[in-house]
């Protein structure tokens, strides 16, 4: 693939990649076929000068931050499309012990999960080139009364309602993922309230 490929695309230039396409890539430097036409965004990430990569690109660039983590609660929320919540920072599930970047060039706001937790529900889905890993919408549904404390019981409820409004998920996965969350004795009222 050619550098102007990646202009024409507008994908994140990933210093792995820009080795291979002809791209010279020294410490803070980066020089292509003129100045300016590459940024430097963060650590390793860089993106064509100009280009629009939409509301995706945190997320592309959380993802290449925290490569074992999960995009999850506000942040899944608002890439599955229901909630009113914006996030301001990128929600990340991480396992216990996990690394995690002290200085991170993206907002980035990260949860604890067990391992066997941390496996259920995760969905892959391609943007710009980066492969997202990315929480399903009834797991998030789930997650988001876990850490209710921490996001507020009315996103919860507002985040059970509109998923299933929207059919983005079935009573019967719902329930199999609180099972394995053990969160159905906490949201069995709420999903009979829902379908009462």
């Amino acid at each position: 693939m050619r550098v102007a490929d990646f202009w024409l695309i507008g994908r994140l230039v990933l210093t792995a990649l820009a080795v291979g396409v002809a791209v010279l890539l020294s410490g803070d430097s980066v020089s292509a076929a003129g100045p300016g036409v590459i940024e430097r965004v963060g650590r390793g990430l860089y993106v064509v000068s100009g280009a629009d990569l939409g509301e995706k690109q945190t997320l592309a660039h959380a993802s290449r931050l925290l490569p074992n983590g999960v995009i999850c609660l506000l942040s899944a929320l608002q890439f599955h499309g229901f909630t009113t919540q914006t996030a301001r920072q990128v929600w990340m599930a991480i396992p216990p012990k996990a690394w995690r970047p002290r200085n991170p060039t993206v907002p980035l706001r990260t949860v604890y999960m067990s391992p066997s937790v941390h496996r259920v529900g995760v969905q892959t889905h391609k943007v710009r080139g980066v492969t997202l890993r990315i929480f399903s919408p009834a797991k998030t549904v789930v997650d988001c009364f876990k850490f209710r404390n921490r996001i507020g019981l009315n996103v919860a409820l507002e985040a059970l309602r509109e998923g299933w409004r929207a059919r983005l998920f079935t009573m019967d996965e719902l329930e199999r993922i609180a099972r394995a969350c053990r969160m159905n004795v906490v949201m069995r009222p709420y999903l009979e309230m829902l379908v009462a």
